[in-house]
């Protein structure tokens, strides 16, 4: 019977265990956990990650004021713990690692007197380790552009590589920076900042090694030389200002001509092109044209002109960086040679359609003449017949019965050939 009061007991006991863990229960899923750090960084350095704990719902719940109602608990093997910072609703740690890798730190938030309660909120971060150094290159120049890495040549540019290191682990290092600028110049310098100025437009890659040496201490050799490399790029699209059109074409030409006109432009492509002809040199709206791509920095524009009088050719381009308008004055004068040309092959068919027509009829008249009438001419008919009798007449026989016709007192044309019989 003296053991019946011990599931009581029990259960009172376990009661008031409970009771202080009331808060931590309620609070479960009320909030949540911001976690930050600065990896990458390299091996043997320092990585810092700060968690903090705030309301889930963009900061409506106020959290408590106690200081020490909640309590942090990391899990970041095998990174080597070096320091550790709480304060009431956030924590940070500084964790170093000797080997390059992703690593995964876990931290969780429970009630601050009971650790096995359940968390009020938890979240997990992997910072990267590497064995390089890390870094980056930026680039400035004094003229911005709109567009990402795109940058004005023949300007100078400020071209730096900021090291990344928050725990300043490569204060005591010594740097050699190699740089290849993508143009063929290379040069060594000593300091992170070169100024450098590309005389030509397209698109290069700035590469650059960093070596990095510093001394440090070790168990059996004492002291021992350091190193640690990096390598860094950066690509860089050169561009240059629109600075004008140059246009090389005729001023005066003839109408049904044909002209053209070579466009150079004082910039870098690609280009948008867009040409108007009008009486009057005024400048171009988006509306009046169709642009035209124009990938290199010279183009020809053809036209053949029907009417003549006063014209303007009005043209504007534009990159990506600015836009600029010119103009062509031209001349159009009656074409001298347009009615000849169209003339003279008018005329010779004409001409070639009456003889024929003139020859077919005078052949017809021949021809009936001599069926009705077969007696000799006279007269104007003999003249016309001994003219134009060459030809009327089909063959050569018919030409030579026609003159024995009217010269009997000829000589006959073929002499008797004499037989003798022996």
């Amino acid at each position: 019977m003296a053991s019946a009061p011990w599931p009581c007991v029990s259960r009172i006991l376990w009661l008031a265990c409970l009771l202080p863990l009331a808060p931590a229960g309620v609070a479960a899923g009320m909030y949540e956990l911001q976690l930050t750090t600065d990896s990458p960084v390299t091996t043997g350095t320092e990585v810092t990650i700060t968690a903090s704990l705030v309301a889930s719902d963009n900061g409506s719940l106020v959290l408590p004021t106690h200081i020490h109602f909640y309590r942090f608990h990391w899990v970041h093997t095998p990174l080597l713990l070096t320091g550790k910072t709480d304060e009431a609703f956030s924590s940070t740690i500084r964790a170093v690692g000797n080997e390059p890798g992703d690593f995964p730190v876990s931290v969780w938030v429970t009630a601050a007197n009971c650790w096995m309660c359940q968390p009020v909120a938890r979240r997990l971060l992997v910072p990267s380790i590497t064995e390089l150094l890390v870094g980056n290159l930026v680039v400035n120049q004094n003229s911005s552009l709109p567009w990402p890495s795109s940058y004005l040549a023949k300007t100078v540019l400020k071209i730096s590589f900021l090291l990344h290191d928050p725990s300043n682990f490569f204060k005591t290092a010594s740097f050699l920076y190699s740089w290849d600028f993508g143009d063929g110049t290379q040069m060594v310098t000593g300091d992170a900042v070169v100024y450098y100025n590309y005389p030509i437009i397209g698109n290069f890659t700035v590469k650059l090694k960093v070596v990095a040496e510093w001394e440090q201490a070790t168990l059996h050799a004492g002291k021992s030389i350091m190193q640690k490399t990096g390598d860094f790029s950066a690509s860089l699209k050169l561009h240059e200002t629109l600075q004008g059109i140059e246009v090389s074409g005729p001023t005066q030409i003839e109408s049904f001509q044909k002209m053209t006109v070579t466009l150079d432009f004082l910039g870098s492509p690609p280009l948008t092109v867009c040409w108007r002809l009008k009486h009057e040199c005024l400048p171009l709206e988006e509306w009046e044209c169709h642009p035209v791509s124009v990938a290199n920095t010279a183009y020809n524009l053809t036209h053949v002109f029907r009417d003549p009088g006063d014209y303007c050719f009005s043209i504007r381009a534009e990159n990506v960086i600015s836009k600029t308008h010119q103009y062509h004055r031209i001349q159009v004068w009656p074409s001298s040679m347009q009615p000849a040309l169209f003339a003279f092959p008018c005329a010779t068919i004409i001409t070639m359609i009456l003889a024929l027509i003139m020859y077919i009829s005078l052949r017809n008249a021949h021809r009936k003449g001599v069926a009705e009438n077969p007696e000799p001419p006279t007269g104007a008919k003999c003249c016309c017949q001994m003219c134009c009798g060459p030809f009327l007449l089909e063959t050569p026989s018919e030409y030579l019965e026609v003159v024995r016709e009217h010269h009997r007192l000829l000589p006959p044309l073929y002499k008797s050939v004499k037989t003798y019989t022996v």
